[in-house]
C-alpha cells in the first residue's frame, strides 16, 4: 500500500450557503490523501504506474475554480469522485477543505470538512 498526501493547496472559489459568499468568493485550502494498493510505482520508478501529484492538483483546481457548491461536503465529495474516476490506481481518497472566512459570530481560524471515498 502507498499513500500520497498533498497539503495546503490554495484556490480561489465561489462556494458557500449564502449568496454573497458565491458572489464575492474567497480562498479555500485543500489537503488530499490518496491510497493505492498497487505498488508498481515503488518497483518501476515510473510515474505512469503511480500517483501524478500535478494531475491531482489540476483536478482539485478545476473543481474549485470552475464550479459552485453551497456546502463544503458537496465540493469535497465531487473532488473525491473525480479523482477516483480519473486516476485508475487510486483505491481511496480523502479530501480536507478549510474555509477561513465563514459567517460565524466569533473568532475561529477556519471550518474544515473531510470527505473520504473508496473505489467500489
Amino acid at each position: 500500500m502507498t499513500k500520497v498526501r498533498i497539503h495546503n493547496m490554495m484556490f480561489y472559489g465561489f462556494h458557500g450557503y449564502y449568496e454573497y459568499e458565491r458572489e464575492q468568493g474567497q480562498k479555500f485550502f485543500f489537503d488530499v490523501e490518496l491510497t493505492t494498493h498497487d505498488d508498481r510505482a515503488v518497483d518501476t520508478d515510473n510515474l505512469n504506474d503511480g500517483v501524478d501529484s500535478a494531475r491531482v492538483y489540476d483536478i482539485v483546481k478545476e473543481a474549485t475554480e470552475n464550479q459552485r457548491f453551497h456546502l463544503l461536503a458537496a465540493l469535497g465529495g465531487h473532488i473525491a469522485d473525480k479523482l477516483l474516476d480519473k486516476m485508475a490506481h487510486i483505491d481511496e481518497v480523502t479530501v480536507r477543505i478549510r474555509k477561513p472566512s465563514v459567517p460565524i459570530a466569533g473568532p475561529i481560524d477556519y471550518v474544515e470538512v473531510e470527505v473520504t471515498r473508496n473505489r467500489k
